[in-house]
């Protein structure tokens, strides 16, 4: 007897698919069954990441280059998908960028690109699929914040100042639309073995892997669970909650 996919017929939406964990998140809800709609900056990597699932027997998702900043794309996006599946139940907000550096350096317009994809984005993305999830009374939507929103990070001024408002914006948004049964939660990651931290020096993995109680870096699947988790039944009750994926990095 064939095992029941937690996110059979459900539609999603993923921002920053094209690698790492939005990449992973995609390959583990097609395996769980969902339609999905993916979308990030880079054409050549949505495709890559297309053909992947369709080899992996998921269904063929639905592209959409967007730069999540353009409040009109963002529009057509959502209007994309109600074209084709007349519903949104999943909103998976994970496009992001990183400009590291120490504050007193910061140009205003490392500053700005930084706030406005991660958090303007995410605001983006999440008004633009509220009013359809309201008038279903249903959906989920997923941010991915981060630790550094929780704790701050030296030479990261502005994305711990992004994800920290994505976790102000969760809880916010999360106590507006739960009388719709619209579950508003996030996932504030660890160091997870991605692009972005490959980019490390060796001794600087090393010192941060001293301060993971699990000690090692955690996977973009490790993540991709929490997101199936959130956007699955198994969750009907939890909303306005940071789960972190951190190796007990950041306790209490």
């Amino acid at each position: 007897m064939p095992s029941i996919k937690k996110l059979e017929g459900k539609i999603a939406i993923i921002t920053g698919a094209s690698r790492g964990i939005g990449k992973a998140i995609a390959l583990l809800y097609a395996q769980e069954g969902a339609r999905l709609i993916l979308s990030a900056r880079n054409q050549i990597l949505l495709d890559s990441v297309a053909a992947e699932i369709c080899l992996a027997g998921g269904l063929k998702p639905l592209l959409f280059p967007l730069d999540v900043t353009n409040a009109q794309k963002v529009t057509e996006l959502v209007d994309k998908t109600l074209d084709n599946y007349k519903r949104v139940d999943i909103l998976v907000n994970n496009a992001g960028v990183t400009r590291d550096g120490l504050f007193v350096r910061m140009s205003e317009a490392d500053w700005d690109e930084v706030l406005n994809t991660n958090l303007k984005g995410t605001f983006l993305c999440m008004r633009a699929v509220s009013k359809v999830m309201m008038k279903q009374r249903a959906g989920r939507i997923i941010n991915m914040a981060s630790v550094v929103g929780l704790t701050g990070n030296a030479g990261q001024a502005n994305y711990a100042a992004s994800k920290a408002g994505i976790l102000a914006l969760t809880k916010s948004v999360a106590k507006e639309l739960g009388s719709r049964n619209v579950l508003v939660n996030a996932i504030a990651p660890g160091f997870i073995d991605t692009d972005m931290t490959q980019t490390l020096g060796e001794d600087v993995k090393h010192n941060i892997v001293k301060t993971i109680p699990v000690g090692h870096f955690g996977k973009p699947i490790d993540v991709a669970k929490a997101a199936l988790y959130l956007a699955s039944d198994e969750s009907n009750f939890i909303t306005g909650q940071v789960i972190t994926v951190d190796g007990g990095m950041v306790m209490g």
